[in-house]
């Protein structure tokens, strides 16, 4: 059961500054969907320019050229 839980947090595209990032990859605050960041499964998720945003995980296909 535990993998199963692992698994559907991984498939997580939203989550909010403060929380654990459920997968390694690129992610952009929605007040800046241009800013591409780099995160590591399991670290924290930063404010984006000293205030709490949404964060979103991206494809290497949505990231702006």
């Amino acid at each position: 059961m535990k993998s199963i839980a692992l698994l559907r947090e991984r498939a997580t595209r939203v989550m909010p500054t403060g929380s654990h990032c459920p997968a390694s990859g690129l992610w952009s605050p929605d007040s800046d969907p241009d800013a591409v960041q780099v995160f590591a499964e399991g670290s924290v998720l930063p404010a984006y320019e000293g205030t709490p945003t949404v964060w979103r995980r991206r494809s290497t296909a949505e990231v702006p050229a």
